[in-house]
């Protein structure tokens, strides 16, 4: 069994917000819900949510990281 490129960006995700906050990993991996799909590879059910502020009109929107499906 091999992790899905969206379980890969998952985990690099988590692994990247850790580091610029300089806190422990282990917490956002815990919370991850793992499946496996049809080609035998692990998908993140709850991957990580993207917040940030549009310059534009200062306004917080979320992103959610895509599936592997999406692209």
């Amino acid at each position: 069994m091999k992790l899905s490129n969206q379980a890969m960006g998952a985990l690099m995700m988590a692994l990247q917000k850790s580091l610029m906050e300089q806190s422990d990993i282990t917490g956002a991996l815990q919370q991850f819900n793992f499946s496996v799909d049809k080609n035998e590879q692990l998908v993140v059910e709850n991957p990580p949510v993207l917040r940030f502020v549009d310059n534009d009109d200062d306004s917080e929107k979320e992103k959610i990281m895509p599936k592997e499906e999406d692209f």
